[in-house]
């Protein structure tokens, strides 16, 4: 019986080999392989069953082929970047599946250590350095540690070793150099004299180059430039080139005139200038006040006249500084060189003499002398001459030269007797000149000294003459208001003074203005608090019109001119015919009577002179006895309708009626007619002979 066994797929499939690490250099390029895994499966008949390959473990760096199992790299891996620069190995886990009915796999670990390489060169913060060094800077001086702002990034020895070789650049081997060698200390040991011709000659710049190399294969180099430039320092002060200078200067010179100049060096370089003035201090006193020396250049000029009579030679002390307060000094000797600068003095200057007409002549007159000084001329110097004034050669001095010291002779006799002399009054002008100096060095021209004398010649026995002269001295007192230092306490005590007498001032007005007796007591406000109520008084007004018509109705003639006048019959208004002027109210016309019918004349008793108003007058009723009304020819009062604080006036009656016959003309009485009532005023007719008709 033959029994056939069906194979299924009941097995796991399991890794062939023990190889789990595997160390890989770093910066593969991707594709390279790195390792193989292989797997087997009992179940294999060899051609029914495959095995797939596969990474569960997250990875950027491996892939791996599904069929083969190969592992390849993926992408660049670098050692030296995070985080494989802190855990450089790389674990996965492979994992194998049969296939294709699936449900059996089995899985493996592989741990892939990177291995570091030195694919970085040394790097610095820069690669250009300027360094300033004073000329002064001590030999062996540490400039600049260059290893300090240089490294490799590289993870492992000796791929991030690196070290520096050799300074180039010209000059720099005598002057600089890296010590110890290989590190990056750059050290003086040469001169950077800043004034040194050979440093000058490369402007004091230096230019070094520096190499930084790997020192594992493949020896990657970089260069670094350094640029050092000496820097110079005020080493020297400035020098005179004299210790003591000598000027001379004429005692005739001018202010602002050139002594001389002084002259300082400094062995500095560059030059920055140097500054010149007078020391303090000089063995002469006040030669500031003689002297100024230009800052700049050193010259010394004169600020004032020198005088040789006072200080023949001053002597003190210049002094240079350069911006760095270096100084140094020299001593400089101005010798003042003596000129004829001052005139003969002589004495007495001015001075009154009498001689008698008779005086011998090669006499002294009255024993005068001149007694002469010249502070820049000896005694020998002097030459006397008379100028003016000496008519007829009469006078001479003896001696005429060479002595400081000469007497007034007559020289000629007076001639009044003939006429060769009528001048009995001299007045000399004398010249003293000095010829002779003190010094054969001395210039100048002569000086020229001068005395007024005064001569009166007299005749002996007729006029005495006294003639003294007293010398006076004139002594000038200056006082000069200057502030001392020392009498801080005067303006203090004024100040003082001053506030004391103010207070006591401001305390007297206080005083008087609140204890005066002269203020005026207060009087009694006699001025009612609520003042009393007025009273009003009523006012009655009453206002009287006349209805005033301007139309002239009639005419008359003026009896006393014989002019025709024209008149208002209502109003009374009247105005003249031929220049229409109104009759003014100073003029007076006689009032013509107003007669009854068949009456020619008028009674004289009934003519009155009428007022030139226009205003007519009131009416009031005819008694009815003749008799009665003649006796009490009173008006009659009309009946009040105003109070009796305004009393009406009394109607004066129409004069130009008689009382006993009525008028036919006049107009009719109204009995209950208001007095206050315009009324008409009554016709009035010319007195004009009744003609028949």
């Amino acid at each position: 019986m033959i029994v056939h066994i069906t194979n299924i797929n009941d097995e796991t499939p399991y890794f062939i080999g023990t190889t789990s690490t595997y160390t890989i250099p770093e910066e593969q390029f991707p594709g390279t392989v790195v390792a193989t895994v292989t797997a087997a499966d009992p179940d294999a008949d060899g051609s029914i069953n495959t095995l797939l390959y596969s990474i569960n473990t997250p990875t950027e760096y491996f892939t791996i082929n599904q069929l083969t199992g190969v592992i390849q790299i993926a992408m660049l891996i670098d050692r030296d970047a995070n985080p494989l620069r802190l855990h450089p190995n790389i674990t996965l886990e492979i994992q194998v599946r049969d296939s294709p009915s699936g449900g059996h796999s089995n899985t493996t670990l592989l741990t892939f250590i990177i291995e570091d390489l030195n694919d970085n060169p040394p790097t610095c913060v820069q690669y250009a350095y300027s360094i300033a060094v004073p000329e002064t800077e001590p030999l062996n001086t540490v400039l600049k540690n260059l290893a300090l702002d240089c490294n490799d990034i590289d993870v492992q020895a000796p791929n991030n070793l690196f070290n520096f070789t050799g300074i180039s650049g010209l000059g720099s081997n005598q002057r600089f150099q890296l010590s110890p060698s290989g590190s990056g200390n750059i050290m003086l040991i040469g001169d950077l004299n800043f004034e040194a011709p050979n440093n000058l000659a490369v402007g004091n710049e230096y230019s070094l180059t520096v190499a930084i190399q790997d020192i594992a294969w493949p020896y990657y180099t970089t260069y670094i430039y350094v640029y050092v430039k000496t820097t110079p320092v005020n080493e020297y002060p400035p020098v005179f080139n004299s210790s003591s200078y000598v000027f001379n200067v004429s005692e005739l010179s001018p202010p602002g005139s050139k002594i001389g100049q002084v002259y300082a060096t400094d062995l500095d370089y560059p030059y920055i200038g140097i500054t010149y003035s007078i020391a303090a201090g000089g063995s002469t006193l006040g030669a500031t006040n003689i002297f100024w020396i230009d800052p700049n250049s050193g010259n010394l000029q004169l600020v004032n006249y020198a005088d040789y009579e006072t200080t023949p030679k001053y002597i003190f002390t210049v002094q240079a500084t350069d911006p760095g307060s270096k100084m140094s000094t020299a001593s400089v000797t101005v010798n003042i060189l003596e000129a004829n600068d001052e005139k003969p003095k002589c004495l007495p200057n001015y001075y009154s003499l009498a001689v008698p007409v008779n005086q011998a002549v090669g006499t002294n007159i009255q024993n005068f002398k001149l007694t002469c000084t010249d502070r820049d001329s000896g005694p020998t110097s002097f030459q006397y001459f008379i100028n003016s004034g000496n008519i007829n050669n009469h006078f001479a001095f003896s001696p005429s030269a060479g002595s400081n010291i000469t007497s007034l002779m007559l020289t000629n006799p007076f001639d009044y007797s003939s006429g060769g002399d009528t001048t009995w009054n001299y007045n000399l002008i004398v010249y003293i000149t000095d010829g002779n100096l003190l010094s054969a060095k001395a210039t100048g021209l002569i000086q020229t000294g001068t005395v007024s004398l005064f001569i009166s010649v007299y005749v002996p026995g007729l006029t005495t003459l006294t003639t003294t002269t007293t010398p006076q001295n004139v002594y000038v007192t200056q006082t000069l208001n200057a502030y001392s230092a020392t009498a801080w306490y005067v303006p203090f005590v004024i100040t003082l003074g001053s506030l004391l007498l103010l207070g006591l001032l401001g305390l007297l007005i206080y005083l008087l203005a609140k204890y005066c007796p002269c203020r005026a007591s207060p009087q009694p406000d006699t001025e009612m608090l609520i003042p009393p109520e007025k009273k009003k008084v009523k006012h009655d007004v009453f206002w009287e019109m006349t209805k005033i018509n301007t139309v002239f109705d009639g005419e008359a003639q003026d009896p006393i001119t014989g002019r025709i006048y024209e008149y208002n019959s209502k109003s009374g208004a009247r105005r003249w015919k031929d220049t229409q002027q109104p009759i003014e109210s100073g003029q007076t016309l006689p009032q013509v009577a107003v007669l009854p019918v068949g009456t020619t004349q008028p009674p004289e008793s009934t003519v009155k002179a009428v007022t030139p108003r226009g205003t007519p007058n009131k009416r009031e009723k005819t008694p009815t006895n003749p008799i009665k009304s003649e006796e009490n020819a009173k008006p009659a009062t009309p009946k009040e309708t105003t109070p009796k604080t305004q009393p009406e006036k009394p109607i004066t009656p129409n004069k130009l009626q008689t009382p006993r016959e009525p008028s036919p003309y006049a107009e009719p009485v109204r009995p209950n007619r208001s007095p206050l009532s315009p009324r008409r005023s009554p016709k009035v007719y010319p007195n004009v002979p009744n003609t028949p008709f």
